[in-house]
């Protein structure tokens, strides 16, 4: 089966363009910290038990318990809250610290199939065989692989809807099935292949699925302080000053009859860059302006709160 039938994407990490990524992504310092943990545990085991020979030489029975978790972790939130960003971009972190090459696969959600009997069971399998066969050709001879994988399934409620919903395909179930058995299948052999699966709808993904997690990452929309921030470094330069920037971080959150403010995205991809073209190319950029300019866009609404939010779907978190 072609890669390209069961992959969007391909790449191999680090890359500038994923760091500057991680970087980027403010408020989730808990977040990496632990992601990075638990994929440096996944491609060298051995550094837990060289961990607690030193702080805890007489046995440290927790660690019995590593053996065969799932390498899957689920990241919930509304759109453009910084989900897939951090899915795409902390192996760079991975990469660097562990000195591996580690690539990232993203799955299609092409995988879904056309709906003929078996399509997506097979999409599903072969994405999960070919992770595992690429991590399996990169095994030194004392079997210590020096290839690592972060298999990616955004939007993924698409792919593991509960099988409890009275209106799920037999397809459909199928499919849910062979992902389960594929997380299974990297769990018990061990394999440095951490699973991010990211949805807008957390109640929605199987409980099996939900169950074999290994950590379930909720994400929110931007505080005040994190507006700020992200703010703050997008303008440095600018001559926007300090008092114009704080009015910046109020305009961008809920207020009047507005109960959400902005996501990350709305202000990386929508507000910053109107601020830019507006002053662009006659004038520099001036903070009263930059302030109407925020105080006349509508941020995204919530996740099915509109068909708006709905049709954007989950790309942008």
């Amino acid at each position: 089966m072609n890669a390209a039938d069961l992959f969007e994407d391909v790449a191999t990490l680090p890359g500038p363009r994923g760091q500057a990524d991680y970087d980027r992504l403010v408020g989730l310092d808990q977040y990496k910290e632990r992601l990075v943990k638990e994929a440096l545990l996944l491609v060298d085991p051995r550094i837990l038990g060289e961990w607690a020979n030193k702080h805890h030489p007489g046995g440290l029975i927790a660690l019995d318990y590593f053996a065969a978790r799932p390498p899957l972790f689920l990241f919930a939130g509304d759109v453009g809250t910084g989900k897939t960003a951090l899915a795409r971009s902390f192996g760079n972190e991975v990469a660097k610290r562990a000195r591996v090459q580690l690539r990232l696969h993203a799955l299609s959600l092409n995988s879904r199939g056309s709906g003929a009997v078996g399509e997506m069971t097979r999409l599903i399998s072969g994405a999960f065989r070919q992770a595992r066969d690429e991590v399996a050709k990169s095994r030194d001879h004392n079997g210590q692989a020096h290839r690592a994988i972060i298999l990616l399934i955004d939007e993924a409620d698409a792919l593991a809807q509960s099988r409890e919903a009275a209106q799920m395909h037999h397809e459909d179930r199928a499919g849910v099935n062979a992902l389960i058995r594929g997380v299974d299948e990297v769990a018990a052999e061990r394999l440095p292949i951490a699973i991010i699966m990211c949805t807008n709808r957390l109640g929605a993904i199987d409980p099996a699925v939900r169950r074999r997690a290994a950590a379930v990452f909720e994400f929110h929309r931007p505080n005040r302080a994190q507006r700020l921030h992200v703010l703050c470094e997008a303008l440095r330069g600018s001559g926007v000053t300090e008092s114009e920037l704080e009015a910046l971080a109020d305009a961008t959150g809920n207020g009047g009859e507005r109960r959400y403010g902005f996501t990350y995205s709305d202000l990386t991809q929508r507000l910053i860059p109107s601020i830019v073209l507006d002053a662009f190319p006659e004038q520099p950029i001036l903070g009263a302006r930059a302030i109407e300019i925020a105080r006349s866009t509508t941020p995204t609404p919530p996740f099915g709160e509109d068909g708006s939010a709905r049709a954007r779907g989950g790309s942008n978190g």
